[in-house]
């Protein structure tokens, strides 16, 4: 029997099935959701997001989920389930799509911002897709799923409701407990309470916030605040940085705006297409008149203008850190602006982010971040809302997801507090596997493949430690690459040549670089008069030149050699050692 005395509903000609839940991103870190239920030959998988690199991933964009357990399954994925827009959710899909190529279902405006993602990244792709709303129940394989609103900081949000052969299934998604959002959609109550009653055998709750007490604030807090920051920054051009998907967020700056007679012009691709399907969708509602092009800006005054971008998390190229660097084309950045940030710093971006904060600051202009006002507000349910969702459902076992492992320890504290027997809480880590059979408890056995494959460019890849180690290396000392050209006998046709990047070398550095020629010269001489050898050439001087640098404390700079042989019909070998 469940705890509110129900009786789980059986399946009498499925009794030996069994369920099984894998997390393959999403436990212990915040980012790269994603969940799979497997029941028989059906498979439902929950998200598909990414994870930001922190400093010890050098050159990485971002990070992905390991997919490899699902690649061995996928003609028996029947959906990925998608419950809302945020890229810790969706951000993965352009590597993870086109690889499992199954229905994608997702709210709206989800679809929408997948559509413009993939439009980007994969263009002649086109996914099988299904627009779900909030309140539908469909069936998928052996599953039937309910689709249920809840209040965040982005619109169209949804958590799932899985009714399995073997009990039902209540996934959360990113919630919190609104009572007046800023788009009066609130988190359906009713709907939790229902399936609660009806018997949820399984929670899996978001975990972010679990450590703060009490309630999150409402989103309408914003307006406040800004409306505050409007009238203390009258005179300014004010520029307003957001991620490009807080749809909430940039509603609230435009009802300010116009209620301060300011135009609005959007920068950076991903903010203009963005509010585009927003407004196309009616889930963003700005008077067409309120906006401009940035090509427009001139014609108006500071105190007429607010400019919506991206680069709240510092990423390399977005709009704000661009200006920041004074690199942007359309804008120009100084003492007339004042900068708002209106968004908390994902883990792992903090160096990013205050290093834009303080270009900003030394370009002369007024910057307001989270450490400043109360410019930003968590999307996640606090400990009371949690609480709430618990006894909403009353399940019978549960799963803490979605947060670092800390958050999710003290979300397993919070179950017990609600009355859920320690024995019935499942602290797991991505690739643990649960099993649910009937008639017994579920079991935590196994480990399926669940690491990180890192995007760095248009590669992906699984993590590789000698390359990261490489990239710190050369990120610390910098590089110095000594060129040689020899014959087919190894001797030296020219002078060898040494280039240097990010190397500091002392004030007598023309008598290193004398040496630095001498010792590659002679490390060559030392092997010529036999049939050139490329390999131990570099060898010789890459252990001649280290010598050198190391001996007068001078550099511990990365040593990169290239040979190039000189053939008797003038053709030219090169060969190059990195590192």
């Amino acid at each position: 029997m469940t705890r509110n005395g129900m009786h789980r509903r059986r399946y009498p000609d499925k009794e030996s099935g069994k369920l099984t839940f894998v997390a393959l991103g999403g436990l212990g870190e915040i980012g790269k959701n994603m969940y799979v239920l497997e029941y028989g030959d059906d498979i439902l998988v929950i998200d598909a997001g990414l994870k930001f690199p922190d400093s010890e991933l050098p050159g990485v964009d971002y990070i992905v989920p390991d997919i490899t357990y699902l690649e061995g399954k996928r003609e028996r994925i029947r959906a990925i389930i998608i419950t809302h827009g945020h890229e810790d959710h969706v951000g993965g899909l352009p590597y993870i799509l086109p690889r499992l190529n199954a229905p994608l279902y997702g709210t709206q405006l989800t679809l929408g911002l997948i559509r413009n993602k993939l439009q980007d990244d994969l263009p002649t792709f086109r996914p099988d897709m299904h627009e779900i709303r909030a309140g539908d129940v469909i069936k998928i394989g052996v599953f039937t799923v309910r689709f249920i609103a809840v209040a965040h900081s982005i619109p169209d949000c949804v958590a799932l409701s899985i009714e399995t052969p073997l009990g039902r299934v209540i996934h959360t998604g990113d919630f919190k407990l609104d009572s007046t959002p800023v788009d009066g959609r609130v988190t359906d109550y009713g709907a939790f309470a229902e399936e609660g009653d009806k018997g949820v055998m399984l929670l899996l709750s978001d975990s972010t916030n679990a450590e703060r007490k009490g309630f999150t604030p409402s989103e309408r807090i914003i307006s406040g605040t800004l409306d505050t920051l409007f009238r203390q920054y009258r005179t300014r051009r004010i520029i307003i940085s957001s991620f490009a998907s807080n749809v909430h967020r940039i509603q609230q700056v435009a009802d300010v705006s116009a209620r301060f007679n300011r135009k609005i012009a959007f920068l950076g691709r991903s903010m203009i297409r963005n509010a585009e399907l927003a407004r196309e969708t009616g889930y963003l509602k700005i008077d067409s008149k309120m906006i401009i092009s940035i090509e427009e800006i001139w014609k108006y005054s500071d105190n007429q203008l607010v400019i919506i971008t991206t680069g709240s998390q510092g990423e390399p190229f977005s709009g704000l850190v661009t200006m920041s660097r004074g690199e942007n084309k359309l804008m120009d950045l100084g003492e007339h602006d004042a900068v708002f940030l209106l968004a908390s710093v994902i883990p792992g971006n903090e160096k990013l982010v205050n290093s834009t904060i303080n270009r900003l600051f030394a370009r002369g202009c007024e910057v307001v971040y989270e450490k400043d006002r109360q410019i930003h507000v968590s999307g996640h349910a606090s400990s009371e809302e949690l609480k709430i969702m618990l006894n909403l459902t009353r399940p019978q076992y549960f799963v803490p997801i979605h947060g670092e492992y800390k958050h999710m320890v003290r979300h397993s504290q919070l179950a017990q507090e609600v009355g859920i027997a320690p024995r019935n809480i499942y602290l797991l880590t991505n690739g643990d596997i649960l099993t649910f059979t009937d008639n017994a408890p579920p079991k935590k056995h196994g480990h399926v493949q669940s690491g990180a494959v890192i995007v760095d460019g248009n590669a992906a890849g699984s993590i590789k430690s000698e390359v990261l180690k490489e990239r710190r290396e050369i990120a610390e000392d910098g590089v110095i690459a000594v060129a040689v050209t020899v014959d087919e006998r190894g001797k030296l046709i020219a002078p060898p040549a040494i280039a240097t990047q990010g190397v500091f070398l002392s004030d007598d550095s023309g008598d290193i670089f004398k040496e630095l020629h001498a010792v590659a010269e002679q490390a060559v001489q030392e092997l010529s008069g036999r049939r050139a050898n490329p390999d131990a050439i570099r060898k010789a001087i890459k252990t001649r030149v280290r010598d050198v640098l190391r001996s007068g404390n001078t550099s511990f700079a990365v040593v990169m050699p290239v040979v190039s042989v000189k053939s008797h019909d003038n053709t030219n070998v090169y060969e190059k050692e990195f590192f």
